[in-house]
C-alpha cells in the first residue's frame, strides 16, 4: 500500500529508486515504549500484514518492511513465524524489490491442488509490484499483481518467471489482492483495492485472471483510497454470510486510517451487500490494513497494523517503528436486524496472563483507586471488567507526573471511548491528542469490557467484541497507576487483573 499522502509517496519511491540514500541518524533507543506481546520487529520500519497464512502447525506473518531505515521507503516483505499467535520468530526477509518494482501488500495461499503448476502444498504470494518508474511515466500502469512461491514452507521464496499475472489496465491505485479458493466455482477469487471501490477477479490457477465484477463506487465510507480487503464466508444460526472488509485513508471514524467492513452474501462472481450502512471494525485511530489467515479451517483470525498514517512516520520509538494488533478471533453477532462483525483476543492470549486477581461487589463512589490493592499494577497486562448495569465510568491509567489514558463509557451518548489528550509525548504529530469515540453497538444492560494494556497502547474491547478501540500513547514514564471513577455510584459485578508473565516479556 502506499503511503497517505500520494504525491510524497511517489516522490520518495521515485528518489529511492534513483539513487543510494544517505541512513538518517537513528534516534536514541526507547526499549521502554517496547511493547511485551504485541509485535514489533527488532529495528526498522513495517506497516501492513501481508501473506498470512497457516501451514504445518506454524502461522505466517508477512508484512511491509523497510529493513534500511525507520520511516517508510522502499517496500520488502518482511517474515516472522509462531506457532501459537503470541509469540513470534523473526525469519529472514522473503521478497525483496526487483525490476518490476517494489513489493507492496498482498496475500498467500496454500496450493493444496497445485493448480498454478509450482508444486503440491506450495506456498504461493500474491503482491502488488508498484514500480516508480513507471509512475514517473504517468501511465497509471505502475501497479501490478505478481507471483512469488516456496516449496520448503515459506523459508526460501522464487518469483515467478511470468510475472506480472494481472497486468494494470490504467488506474493508478491497482493494488492489494487478496486470494482465496472459492470451492463452489472451483477457483481462486482475489479482492482488490482499485482506486475507490473493490474489483473481484477469478483464476484456475493463480496465473490467468478474469474480472468478474466491482463493487463499492457509491457505498460505504469514501474519505479515502480504498485499500487491503478481504472477503470471506462466516456462519451464524447455521446461515452463511460474506464479509468484505475494507481499510481507507483517510475516512477513518477517528481521523485519519480507518477498516471498515460489509455483510453480504457472494456468489464466486458478484458481492450482494445485505446493508448499506457503513460499519466499522475498530474505531480507534490505531488498527488499519487488518486482514485474516488464509487456511485456518473454521477459525477467522485477524491481524492489523498498530498505527495511523496521520502521525505514523512520526512515533518517538527506536530503533523500530511500528508494530501490530494482538491477533483477534473473528465472529458474527446479531444486534436486532443488523448483523456485526465482532472480534477478540485470540484464546492463546490467556497464557501470557497465568496469574489472575479477582475482585467482586465493588462499588465506585467518584473515585476507586485499584493501585494499592494490586501493589505493582505495571503497564503490561489484561484487566476485565463486567457489570449487571451499565452505567458512565472511567478507568485511568495514570503516572506521578500526571500523565494519563482514560478509558470509559459515557452514557448520556452511550459511547465508548479513549483519551489520549494528556498521554505524555504529543508533540510529534498535532493530529496525536484526542478523545476518540465509538458507539455502544450492543443493547443488553449488561457490560463487559476487556482491556490489553502493553507499555503504549491498549486495545479495549466491549460486548463480546461489538465495539473495538486500539490506541497507542507514549508516556514520559510508564503508566503504572489504576483507578476507577464514576459520576454517580456504580457497582461492578467483577473486575480480573493479570499481569503479563515474566517470561512473556
Amino acid at each position: 500500500m502506499k503511503k497517505p499522502f500520494l504525491l510524497a509517496c511517489s516522490l520518495l519511491a521515485l528518489a529511492f529508486a534513483g539513487q543510494a540514500q544517505t541512513a538518517a541518524p537513528v534516534p536514541p533507543a526507547t526499549p521502554q515504549y517496547r511493547p511485551g506481546y504485541h509485535f514489533t520487529p527488532a529495528a526498522h520500519w513495517m506497516n501492513d500484514p501481508n501473506g498470512m497464512v497457516y501451514y504445518q502447525g506454524t502461522y505466517h506473518l508477512f508484512f511491509q518492511y523497510y529493513p534500511d531505515g525507520m520511516v517508510w521507503g522502499p517496500m520488502h516483505w518482511g517474515h516472522v513465524t509462531s506457532t501459537d499467535l503470541v509469540s513470534w520468530k523473526e525469519q529472514p526477509i522473503a521478497l525483496y524489490p526487483d525490476k518490476l518494482g517494489m513489493i507492496f501488500s498482498g496475500s498467500a495461499v496454500i496450493d493444496v491442488n497445485n493448480t498454478a503448476g509450482f508444486g503440491k502444498d506450495a506456498m504461493v504470494a500474491i503482491f502488488t509490484h508498484h514500480n516508480p518508474e513507471e509512475e514517473k511515466k504517468g501511465s497509471n500502469k505502475h501497479e501490478y499483481q505478481s507471483l512469488a512461491y516456496s516449496l520448503d514452507a515459506g523459508k526460501t521464496w522464487k518469483k515467478y518467471e511470468g510475472n506480472p499475472v494481472l497486468p494494470n489496465p490504467g488506474i493508478a491505485d491497482f493494488r492489494d489482492p487478496k486470494v482465496s479458493w472459492y470451492e463452489a466455482g472451483k477457483k481462486w477469487v482475489m479482492t482488490l483495492a482499485t482506486k475507490d471501490r473493490i474489483t473481484f477477479y477469478s483464476s484456475p490457477n493463480l496465473k490467468n485472471w478474469t474480472k468478474e465484477s466491482e463493487f463499492g463506487e457509491k457505498l460505504g465510507a469514501h474519505g479515502g483510497v480504498w485499500e487491503c480487503p478481504d472477503l470471506f464466508p462466516m456462519t451464524l444460526n447455521g446461515k452463511t454470510h460474506w464479509v468484505l472488509i475494507v481499510n481507507l485513508n483517510p475516512g477513518g471514524p477517528n481521523g485519519g486510517s480507518g477498516t471498515q467492513y460489509f455483510m453480504g452474501n457472494f456468489n464466486g462472481k458478484t458481492f450482494t451487500p445485505s446493508s448499506t450502512d457503513t460499519k466499522w471494525a475498530s474505531y480507534g485511530p490505531d488498527d488499519y490494513a487488518g486482514v485474516t489467515w488464509n487456511n485456518t479451517g473454521n477459525r477467522r483470525l485477524f491481524m492489523g497494523w498498530m498505527s495511523n498514517w496521520t502521525y505514523a512516520n512520526q512515533v518517538p520509538t527506536s530503533p523500530w517503528r511500528s508494530g501490530t494488533t494482538v491477533a483477534r478471533e473473528l465472529a458474527l453477532q446479531q444486534v436486532g436486524n443488523q448483523i456485526y462483525l465482532t472480534s477478540q483476543p485470540v484464546k492463546e492470549t490467556v497464557k501470557l496472563f497465568p496469574s489472575v486477581t479477582t475482585f467482586k461487589d465493588l462499588t465506585v463512589n467518584k473515585t476507586l483507586d485499584l493501585t494499592p490493592k494490586l501493589k505493582n499494577v505495571g503497564d503490561k497486562f489484561q484487566l476485565k471488567l463486567k457489570a449487571q448495569q451499565l452505567a458512565s465510568f472511567s478507568l485511568v491509567l495514570s503516572n506521578a507526573k500526571g500523565e494519563e489514558v482514560i478509558i470509559g463509557y459515557d452514557q448520556p451518548t452511550n459511547q465508548y471511548f479513549v483519551d489520549r489528550t494528556k498521554s505524555g509525548q504529543l508533540g510529534f504529530s498535532d493530529k496525536f491528542a484526542g478523545r476518540h469515540t465509538a458507539p455502544r453497538l450492543s443493547t443488553s444492560l449488561q457490560a463487559d469490557v476487556t482491556l490489553l494494556v502493553d507499555a503504549t497502547s491498549v486495545e479495549v474491547f466491549a460486548d463480546q467484541g461489538l465495539t473495538v478501540m486500539s490506541e497507542l500513547f507514549f508516556p514520559t514514564e510508564p503508566l503504572s497507576k489504576l483507578r476507577l471513577t464514576a459520576d454517580t455510584s456504580f457497582l461492578i459485578q467483577e473486575i480480573t487483573y493479570a499481569p503479563l508473565a515474566p517470561k512473556a516479556q
